[in-house]
């Protein structure tokens, strides 16, 4: 316990010095070279320093503070995985929002592909409520996914059920659920892409 007491003084101590440094003229980017040498301290100063801007960043583009907060969190993990690039000399702060806007991008990207599927999946659950008759070209159409992919989609986009309705359902998490989605609609528009509709309306006949 002494042992314990002392070593949190330290870094205590090790902390103030750090803060000191800065406010008396030491720079991010020697901070930085401090971090990738294995410096704890260094590495809390610029975490407390960075993040309240980079946060700024995330919710300047429309982004809700909740995803704001998992994309900053996500940020400080490809910073800590990539800090190793970072070259001694170069400007700090551009180098981190570069790493920011690369994981904001990604968010993006994800987002549209994702509203993509949801629009896909919402039309062809329409068709199916509008015409119960046509059933057999959405059983056709969710054909070459996986068993638990296809139950997926049933229950979310057939039956209306919540993500964390079907969460329960399948006796699993509902970031599991939405992987099962995202991978099941990419397996769709592949399907759609190398069939085309009238192949799969028809059950896969030319």
């Amino acid at each position: 316990m002494v042992m314990d007491s002392r070593r949190d003084a330290g870094v205590a101590e090790d902390l103030n010095e750090t803060f000191h440094s800065m406010h008396s003229g030491e720079n991010l980017e020697t901070l930085m070279v401090r971090y990738q040498q294995g410096d704890f301290a260094a590495a809390t100063i610029l975490v407390r320093h960075i993040s309240p801007r980079l946060r700024r960043f995330f919710l300047a583009t429309s982004i809700s503070r909740t995803d704001a907060d998992d994309l900053l969190q996500e940020t400080w993990l490809r910073i800590h995985k990539v800090r190793h690039t970072y070259r001694h000399g170069e400007p700090a702060v551009p180098w981190f929002y570069a790493i920011a806007r690369h994981i904001r991008v990604d968010h993006y990207r994800k987002s549209l592909r994702a509203a993509a599927g949801e629009r896909e999946l919402e039309e062809m659950s329409k068709g199916v409520s509008a015409a119960p008759h046509q059933a057999g070209e959405l059983e056709a159409l969710l054909a070459p996914l996986s068993e638990s992919q296809r139950e997926v989609i049933a229950m979310l986009k057939v039956e209306g059920m919540s993500l964390e309705e079907v969460a329960r359902a399948m006796s699993s998490s509902v970031g599991s659920v939405k992987q099962k989605v995202h991978r099941a609609y990419k397996k769709l528009r592949e399907t759609i892409g190398a069939t085309g509709p009238k192949k799969l309306r028809s059950g896969g006949q030319a």
